[in-house]
């Protein structure tokens, strides 16, 4: 996401490193940051309201000694972007018992879907939902609905052959109330455009059931369309956040950065992702550094917080400590690293310097190498998988007829697989040293220094699996 505007930002703001913030120079910043807001279907009005707001504190800014002028004026678009995506993060509203959670959007914004995703985050934070199945128009849309929550276990509420949706959301409050559940979430009908009838049947839900949320769901992909589509709906039913699909797919970024400005309503949840796991909540000031290039360390460690078995996590670091990892520890690590989403999202959350087409060329051969190996992990026998101390000569033929690989690639996978066991072990080594050791002075020097090294070593590994 982003990806052209984030690369066309950093290199326009690179071009005044070093040099004095100049009227001629500013002049010549800020029409570059034109140009690439424009095409990255920024909003006009937004455009005009950003450049203005930075011309006005750049002209402002007193340049400090010591202080690279580039660096202040990423300060200045950064703190821009922040006021241009929403200021700060607005959290999902639960008042109510049950709790309302009113879907809307267009046919094809992913609403449905995004029904299912906020379910799973929900139940992550402790909460009971109840998916209601109100899109009675639409060919197979309950029956979707359905199957997204067997998938999930989530249970979904729905009066056969029924056509009234109000009878449909007062039967489901009265099921919720006597199972349990304290927050519905409403899947309403969408349409292939806005009309009448479509607003008067979610007029009638707002003023009859009063949902605590009424949440539009927009295909970030739509980009110019989105601000339209927004505007319309919140005129008529008065909306309390906007939830963003397909911002992975979308590198351009235009909806997102126009849609707050225009609407004057929250981003509150972004799909980044098909997987059901995959939405977020949105923080104005991660994504304003994300767009700069300078990662989201913080999303990172919450996503790792949220993927990461700490049971499994403990079990494989004393596994590590002991050289008992084998092949099946791979696979489980291999599961959790994909749960955790695409390399190429990890790689922008890590700020790492490294364009879009290198970072998608390091993700999708990441991503074919970690494919290939389970492959040639389920060519083996358990026995092979638990100890891969017995894996010989002959297995190693009798393994590379069952993948359909030849010797030389079974020798290099075993070879990385070796070395990588070596590193976790030196790692865990490390760890048990400094902990007896009570620490060392200066230590976030280290790891600063550390961390780039190991990040570079993965880097260089990574290019070997080519």
């Amino acid at each position: 996401m982003f990806d052209s505007l984030s690369e066309k930002l950093r290199e326009i703001i690179s071009k005044t490193s070093g040099k004095e913030l100049t009227q001629d120079n500013m002049q010549e910043a800020l029409r570059e940051i034109r140009r690439a807001l424009l095409d990255a279907d920024v909003n006009l009005r937004v455009v005009k309201s950003f450049i203005s707001s930075i011309k006005d504190k750049a002209e402002g800014e007193k340049v400090l000694d010591g202080v690279d002028p580039s660096q202040q004026l990423i300060k200045i678009v950064h703190d821009e972007l922040v006021n241009l995506l929403g200021t700060e993060q607005k959290p999902l509203n639960f008042s109510g018992n049950p709790n309302l959670i009113m879907m809307l959007g267009l046919q094809g914004s992913g609403k449905t879907t995004s029904c299912a995703k906020l379910a799973v985050k929900l139940k992550k934070k402790g909460r009971k939902p109840l998916l209601v199945a109100c899109d009675i128009y639409r060919p197979a849309a309950i029956s979707q609905l359905q199957t997204l929550g067997r998938e999930i276990e989530n249970e979904v509420f729905t009066i056969p052959y029924c056509k009234d949706v109000q009878a449909i959301v007062r039967g489901a409050i009265d099921y919720a109330n006597q199972n349990g559940f304290n927050t519905l979430i409403l899947d309403t009908a969408g349409r292939l455009q806005i009309d009448t009838d479509m607003m008067a049947e979610l007029l009638l839900i707002d003023r009859i059931f009063h949902p605590a949320e009424k949440l539009l769901v927009i295909d970030a992909m739509t980009g110019q369309e989105a601000v339209n589509v927004a505007e319309n709906f919140d005129a008529q039913l008065g909306l309390t956040g906007l939830v963003l699909t397909k911002l992975d797919g979308d590198s351009r970024g235009g909806a997102a950065l126009s849609i707050v400005y225009c609407t004057g309503k929250p981003i509150k949840l972004t799909g980044t992702g098909e997987k059901l796991n995959a939405l977020e909540d949105f923080y104005p000031e991660r994504m304003a550094t994300r767009i700069l290039g300078m990662g989201d360390i913080v999303s990172l460690v919450e996503r790792a917080q949220e993927v990461f078995d700490e049971k499994q996590a403990r079990e494989l670091e004393e596994k590590m400590t002991k050289n008992n990892f084998s092949y099946n520890d791979f696979l489980k690590m291999q599961k959790q690293m994909q749960a955790f989403g695409s390399m190429g999202n990890m790689l922008g959350m890590l700020g790492l310097n490294i364009g879009k087409d290198d970072r998608d060329k390091i993700s999708h051969e990441g991503e074919k190498q970690f494919k290939k190996m389970e492959v040639f992990i389920s060519s083996m026998t358990p026995e092979e998988r638990a100890n891969p101390d017995l894996i010989n000569t002959s297995r190693k033929k009798r393994i590379a007829k069952g993948c359909g690989m030849d010797l030389a690639e079974i020798n290099t996978y075993i070879k990385q697989f070796d070395a990588m066991r070596a590193m976790m072990k030196g790692m865990t080594d490390m760890k048990s040293m400094f902990g007896k050791m009570g620490g060392m002075p200066n230590m976030n020097a280290l790891g600063g220094k550390m961390g780039k090294h190991a990040i570079n070593k993965a880097m260089k590994m990574m290019r070997r699996f080519k």
